[in-house]
């Protein structure tokens, strides 16, 4: 993931929001379009180890990490045996999963590795650390940890200061075996 612009905002940009959202408002779900409900499942639950907390017969099924009824919808409602968006087309880029600790992030980098799950990127953006797939029916995944915003890296003038670094992957599976 290679972002360019690290530029300040200009006048304009902070009137784009003249009334913020609730801060407590979160995501609290993505619904994706698969092409095979099962493969799908196989790999959500038994490489990347989501729980299967219900399943609508062959169409769909919802899957959550610690008992929540459901962090990923997967269905086949208007993908069955479809194939993915081509590139240069508009749509969802990747659904971001979020997770607690550096070593949990090293356990999911280790799930992937022995898996076989080639990864498109890997990196150091100061605030978090991302490692970026596609899922077997193409949707775009980033599964990132967060830093402690103590440690975010911020300029002069107290703003952020995000940028693209090279993840060191040797350094994060060596944490998955301490996890």
């Amino acid at each position: 993931m290679s972002f360019t612009s690290t530029a300040p905002l200009t006048s304009m940009e902070p009137q784009l929001t003249p009334r913020p959202i609730d801060p407590g408002v979160r995501i609290g779900h993505a619904h994706l379009k698969v092409a095979d409900l099962d493969r799908a499942l196989a790999f959500y639950c038994g490489v990347l180890g989501f729980e299967l907390m219900q399943r609508y017969g062959r169409e769909a099924a919802f899957v959550s990490a610690g008992g929540y009824h459901h962090h990923l919808g997967l269905n086949t409602w208007e993908s069955k045996g479809g194939s993915p968006p081509p590139r240069g087309t508009t749509g969802l880029f990747h659904v971001a999963l979020l997770y607690p600790t550096r070593a949990a992030l090293a356990d999911a980098l280790r799930r992937l590795v022995e898996a076989g799950v080639p990864l498109d990127g890997a990196s150091d953006h100061g605030v978090s650390e991302a490692l970026y797939l596609r899922d077997p029916d193409g949707n775009g995944l980033e599964l990132y940890r967060d830093r402690d915003p103590k440690d975010w890296p911020r300029g002069a003038d107290g703003r952020l200061v995000m940028d693209t670094r090279a993840l060191d992957l040797d350094a994060l599976l060596r944490e998955a075996g301490r996890g």
